[in-house]
């Protein structure tokens, strides 16, 4: 188990390409710090007092989980997110919001009690950090220009959708490391939980191709990394429990939604994210644990219980979380001057660019 949590260690290199690659080279050096603080912060704030409110599991293990949490949260805000406002965030989430729900739904609280199911987090991991990305996005608002005059969203295009393929499959592999170190002893194998992964994932990717391809005549290589990632999401709720076959419909859906999810926020929430985190995450992660009651068929009741801890980790993560930074950002502004983000944060808030050789950085 422990080899598995260290490789799993290895989506914080992931994320940082997927969500670096996602934006634009003025800012790409301001992820890279984003990732790489939710790594430092996280860690320090879940040890001095997350852990002690989680109080359960293997504390190593369980870090690792927070940790991918934390890394959701960058690419809802990146790009006009101050770096201080962005550690404070971490904190939170670290310290405070994760831990909670976590002890709630995995370590004999209510929810655990009343027959929940959310075997690696589709809910206690991916669903509250894509919905505290959500609350964290609405409190910022979107990018200067995201939208023109008339109301319409306008795309910021990827600077390197090379860093975004490498990436997106580097956090496959290291997520799939991370559900397997969650394997319960007389489980199914290692070998056949990956399977169901790797299914899950390419079958998401699939259904985003296939979506993009109907939809705008052509697939999109970014939106099919996200239907890749948002089908392991989906099924890390249900992994042990289900067959190949249920694993790829788990994913194909995951990948549709997680499609739906971006158009939706960019088109009728207004909602800004420059890496399709909350789709990703929030929304396909709550599909997945839904899916984990009518894969495991215990009755009805099991797929209300899971609809209602779906739902519950939803409300929770956005509520507690616009609540605590809507008074913060009150009192404290969380973005960036205009002025600096037309610049570009890499230099104004890190004094280095990412690409120094370059003049006239978009």
């Amino acid at each position: 188990m422990l080899t598995a949590t260290l490789i799993g260690l290895f989506v914080q290199a992931g994320f940082a390409l997927l969500t670096c690659g996602l934006v634009r080279k003025k800012n790409a050096a301001h992820l890279v710090m984003l990732t790489f603080s939710a790594l430092v912060v996280s860690t320090i704030a879940y040890f001095l007092l997350g852990r002690r409110i989680e109080a359960g599991g293997d504390q190593f293990l369980q870090l690792a989980l927070m940790l991918v949490a934390g890394y959701i949260l960058v690419g809802a805000v990146c790009e006009r997110i101050s770096f201080r406002a962005f550690i404070v965030a971490e904190i939170f989430l670290a310290a405070l919001l994760y831990p909670a729900f976590a002890r709630l739904a995995w370590h004999g609280g209510w929810l655990s009690r009343h027959g929940f199911m959310d075997f690696a987090g589709s809910s206690v991991v991916h669903s509250l950090g894509g919905f505290a990305a959500l609350a964290l996005a609405k409190v910022l608002g979107p990018r200067v220009g995201k939208y023109g005059r008339d109301g319409q969203p306008r795309p910021f295009l990827a600077h390197n959708i090379v860093f975004v393929g490498v990436g997106s499959v580097i956090v496959l592999t290291g997520w799939m490391a991370l559900l397997i170190a969650r394997l319960p002893p007389n489980s199914i194998s290692g070998e056949a939980l990956a399977m169901n992964a790797i299914l899950a994932a390419t079958g998401g990717a699939a259904a985003a191709m296939a979506f993009w391809t109907f939809s705008y005549g052509m697939p999109d290589i970014s939106m099919a990394c996200n239907g890749l990632l948002a089908g392991v999401v989906a099924i890390s709720a249900s992994g042990p429990l289900v067959g190949p076959q249920s694993s790829l419909f788990i994913g194909v859906v995951a990948g549709l939604i997680a499609c739906g999810g971006v158009l939706f926020n960019e088109k009728k929430l207004r909602v800004d994210d420059p890496c399709g985190s909350i789709a990703v995450h929030g929304y396909a992660g709550w599909w997945g644990t839904v899916a984990a009651g009518v894969a495991a068929w215990n009755g009805p009741m099991q797929i209300l219980t899971q609809i209602a801890g779906a739902t519950a980790c939803a409300v929770y993560a956005f509520g507690a979380t616009y609540v605590v930074f809507s008074v913060i950002n009150a009192n404290w502004r969380m973005r960036v001057d205009a002025e600096v983000e037309a610049e570009g944060l890499d230099l104004t808030q890190f004094g280095m660019l990412a690409y120094p050789d370059e003049e006239g950085l978009p």
